[in-house]
């Protein structure tokens, strides 16, 4: 028995205009994670401009990720209380209101607002595009269709850099947000005219306690991850809300438990398929996530390259995820593997790619392309298998909360990655420095050139910086390829256990004096 069967809303006919629907989901998608990584390299520019500190910086491109990561669980189960469609509208219109307030904020703490709000609408439209997916498709078409999606994920995560440098070489940094407007225009009327409104047909009334525990609790953590190597992280700002957030988290989890009608079904967690497609999807979106981080400082600070420059390098990834997907790759390979084998599969190729990049892409571009279409291979083969995982371990009325948690979990996978990897980076950089810089507060690349002008002294400073950055690749490449091996255990543990089940379940049922009950 194959572990790739998912189960979908049931479909009288299918929709004939299921593939224009996905289009405009997908379009939505894009969007939102566009705004995950623009913004970095706008940073001089906003400094310039508004008059940015460092601490304005980080909440301008903190804030959109916090609220979005905070809200992702309550936007899903009020998609499916209240209607997907409507949750979809909500979002892409709160998304272009809020994307022309920043692009034409004139100070930082109005930027800061905005993107807040646009954290508000990015959390309805990722739960809801998935949640979508899962009502108009069904079939074999489900897994092509989630693969698509996928695609477009990985694209709009992959591809901010490139389209924040076009954008940033010939426009000011308000662009950056106006080019979201028009998709919110036509993604709204196109939602409104194609596409069905579907909701939990027994949903109850909406479990507030547990919205506000759960948003507590996931702004709390993320903000630790993300401050955690900028602060330290025993510091009192780290530590505060790390403790705030564990404590909402296992508030949440002990209401969820004991409540009548929950906002996340605790009993989904006791499903050994969602438990390993969990812990898959985790370590993809820290790998994915921490090696675009370090790239980008690869790309432009040891090899040189301007932030345009850098942005086309790293397209490739993108565009091998793209170029899978949608030839299909990953939806035909799902059934022959399985969830646990393509899993697997791709995060193995995912740590391949990280450990090239690591050990042959310091000294040129080629070597660095070679392990770009490895992790673009692996992403494109994981990521839609883990979707189809979650999504089919969880009842198509409750869509929206599975596509919460999908949701939740790569952002905070993504956040452990630039967090993890990171402080090695900044720990192996440290460490390396020379004794003329080490005793000084160099804290980054550019800080530490600055201490010693003399030419021996900046080359070894270089090499300090590339050597931390090529342990953390590798490091990165471990933990994916563990990833993969447990994901990959979990999953067949579960289809094993389901098959037995089956098995079971059609002997009991035939006739005493059947011999296919022997």
């Amino acid at each position: 028995m194959q572990d790739t069967q998912i189960t979908a809303a049931p479909v009288t006919a299918r929709n004939p205009r299921r593939w224009v629907i996905l289009g405009v989901i997908c379009l939505a998608q894009l969007v939102v994670l566009l705004d995950n990584t623009v913004l970095n390299l706008a940073i001089p520019a906003l400094t310039e401009d508004l008059g940015a500190s460092t601490a304005d910086i980080q909440w301008m491109i903190n804030a959109y990720a916090l609220v979005q990561s905070g809200l992702l669980l309550t936007a899903g189960s009020l998609s499916d209380r209240y209607g997907r469609k409507k949750a979809l509208i909500t979002g892409l219109v709160v998304f272009g209101l809020c994307s022309t307030a920043a692009a034409f904020s004139a100070s930082s703490g109005q930027l800061i607002a905005a993107r807040a709000g646009m954290g508000i609408g990015g959390a309805l439209l990722m739960t809801t595009t998935l949640a979508v997916i899962m009502q108009v498709f069904d079939g074999e078409e489900l897994p092509k269709a989630i693969g698509l999606w996928g695609a477009v994920s990985s694209l709009g995560f992959a591809g901010g850099p490139l389209l924040g440098g076009v954008l940033l070489a010939h426009f000011w940094w308000g662009s950056i947000f106006l080019i979201n407007i028009p998709v919110a225009l036509i993604g709204g009327l196109a939602v409104a005219k194609l596409v069905p409104e579907t909701k939990n047909p027994l949903g109850k009334r909406p479990d507030l306690v547990g919205a506000v525990l759960s948003t507590v609790g996931m702004v709390g953590v993320v903000f630790a991850i993300i401050s955690g190597p900028e602060h330290g992280w025993t510091s009192v700002t780290v530590l505060v809300p790390a403790l705030i957030g564990l404590a909402g988290l296992t508030a949440f989890v002990r209401w969820e438990l004991h409540v009548p009608a929950p906002m996340l079904d605790m009993s989904f967690f006791r499903n050994r398929r969602f438990n390993g497609a969990v812990a898959g999807g985790i370590l993809v979106a820290f790998g994915m996530a921490g090696s675009l981080f370090l790239l980008t400082q690869h790309l432009q600070l040891v090899l040189n390259y301007s932030p345009l420059e850098a942005g086309l390098r790293m397209a490739p990834l993108a565009l091998t995820i793209v170029g899978l997907n949608l030839a299909g790759v990953g939806a035909k390979v799902l059934p022959k593997l399985g969830a646990a084998g393509t899993i697997a599969s791709g995060m193995t190729l995912l740590a391949g790619g990280l450990a090239a990049v690591a050990t042959v892409g310091g000294s040129g571009y080629g070597g660095m392309l070679v392990g770009l279409v490895l992790m673009g291979s692996g992403i494109a083969l994981a990521m839609p298998a883990m979707a189809n995982a979650i999504m089919g371990s969880i009842p198509p009325e409750k869509a929206g909360v599975g596509a919460g948690v999908q949701g939740t979990i790569t952002e905070f996978g993504g956040g452990l990655g630039v967090a993890i990897l990171g402080a090695v980076l900044n720990s192996r950089f440290a460490a390396l420095l020379p004794a003329t810089v080490a005793a000084g507060t160099a804290g980054s690349l550019h800080e530490a050139l600055a201490a010693d002008s003399s030419a021996d002294v900046q080359d070894q400073i270089r090499d300090a910086f590339a050597s931390g950055v090529g342990t953390s690749q590798l490091i990165g490449a471990a933990a994916v390829f563990a990833g993969g091996l447990l994901a990959g255990l979990l999953l067949h543990r579960a289809a094993r256990a389901e098959a037995a089940a089956a098995a079971t379940a059609e002997a009991s049922a035939a006739p005493a004096g059947d011999p296919a009950a022997a």
